[in-house]
């Protein structure tokens, strides 16, 4: 007998079809003798409609409000799977959050998951019964509902595989795996078998869209196996776990990942002295915008450098306004291009590897595509570019690193 997470993403339950479909894939897994806990998502598309529902109302709607409304995506889906695994004569008890409970921490839309009750749901496994529980969201110690931020459902599974001391946490989604980059767009794109803790962490966190990067982190700091596999197939998926068990590093690249909703700002002729970057970043963090890339050019006189960093595209606006209304930094303009992206290269065998920084470089200047910020980690190579570049940069590195 083995103890399961199994997480099934939005377009895993995106109809009633695809739920009575789900409902036979936890049927199958109960009756050979394991205990099932399984996690949903909203049906997909629910959680972009609730949003688009409470902008009509407001573009600033109280985010305690907006958890409340959000959460009824994962809710709905509980109730409509619970119903279809009892209809099949199956024990099974859908659990909300606050019933649990699912304790959590810090803000609105933001929260992470910090503990949750397991005596009652660890009872009902013990007497044959199928557990559902929604993802994405939890309660916090004054009793108000909370999310965990978009494909908190993936983080809402590893944490209860944590605390629950399950064998194995398997997310299912509408792809049989991890591919080497996104099979949408690129055709040649291959399923990865096996893939590590660290380059899965670095893929989620830029761009592929599989796991959520805070599950992955998860994950590796507690050494829970993941499995991402398909809803709609029996193909083997993609095994995720520690760098020590057998994975093939012979090749110097594992994946290729792009993101197109970044932005890049350049503050220009900044005094260059000790805590000038402290003051242009602070209030950044303050207000909860993510700072990425971030490249510092000195002047020829050594008195005034120039900063360039990334954000998020929809953050330009806001960013903007507060380093305009900052009085701790003294500079003589401010650019934006809001129309680039960030394609990356990940691949642990790079530790070990000479030459990948010229490969990449020398392939995108042959396709003539100008390389505007870098930034680079033991397992990772990123660059910004112009948007329109995108797909072009990622054929190129996916072919010239020998992925297809």
């Amino acid at each position: 007998m083995a103890k399961k997470v199994l997480k099934f993403g939005g377009t895993s339950v995106g109809t009633i079809d695809r739920i009575l479909h789900v409902a036979n894939i936890i049927k199958k897994e109960h009756e050979a003798n394991n205990e099932i806990i399984a996690v949903v998502s909203a049906m997909s598309g629910k959680t972009n409609d609730l949003i688009q529902q409470s902008k009509k109302i407001s573009d600033n709607f109280n985010k305690r409000e907006l958890d409340v409304l959000l959460s009824s995506g994962e809710q709905v889906t509980c109730a409509l799977l619970a119903g279809a695994l009892t209809e099949l004569g199956l024990k099974c008890k859908s659990w909300l959050n606050w019933q649990i409970p699912i304790l959590t921490e810090g803000e609105n839309l933001n929260a992470r998951i910090i503990n949750m009750s397991i005596l009652k749901i660890n009872e009902f496994l013990s007497q044959k019964g199928i557990v559902i529980i929604p993802g994405f969201q939890g309660i916090s110690r004054d009793g108000d509902v909370t999310t965990i931020g978009r494909g908190g459902s993936d983080a809402t599974a590893v944490a209860i595989a944590k605390i629950f001391n399950s064998d194995t946490c398997e997310i299912y989604t509408d792809v049989d795996g991890v591919y080497s980059t996104d099979p949408n767009k690129i055709p040649v794109a291959k399923k990865i078998e096996k893939i590590s803790y660290d380059e899965m962490l670095e893929l989620s966190s830029l761009g592929a869209k599989v796991m959520q990067p805070s599950a992955v982190q998860t994950a590796m700091m507690y050494n829970i196996p993941l499995e991402v596999k398909s809803t709609f197939t029996n193909r083997k998926g993609t095994k995720i776990f520690n760098q020590d068990n057998n994975i093939d590093y012979t090749k110097s690249v594992t994946g290729v990942a792009y993101s197109k909703d970044d932005a890049k700002i350049t503050i220009l002729s900044v005094a260059d002295k000790p805590g000038v970057a402290a003051n242009i970043f602070e209030p950044l963090s303050k207000n909860q915008i993510n700072v990425d890339m971030v490249i510092q050019n000195i002047s020829s006189d050594l008195r005034t450098t120039d900063i360039t960093f990334t954000i998020k595209r929809d953050d330009v606006a806001k960013t903007i306004n507060i380093l305009e209304n900052n009085r701790n930094i003294k500079y003589d303009d401010i650019n934006y291009n809001d129309k680039v992206s960030k394609v990356s290269i990940v691949g642990a065998g790079m530790v070990s590897t000479p030459g990948v920084t010229y490969k990449m470089f020398r392939s995108l200047a042959d396709e003539n595509i100008n390389i505007l910020a870098i930034s680079t980690s033991e397992i990772k190579l990123s660059v910004i570019i112009n948007e329109d570049d995108t797909l072009k940069a990622v054929k190129k590195l996916h072919t010239i690193f020998e992925l297809d």
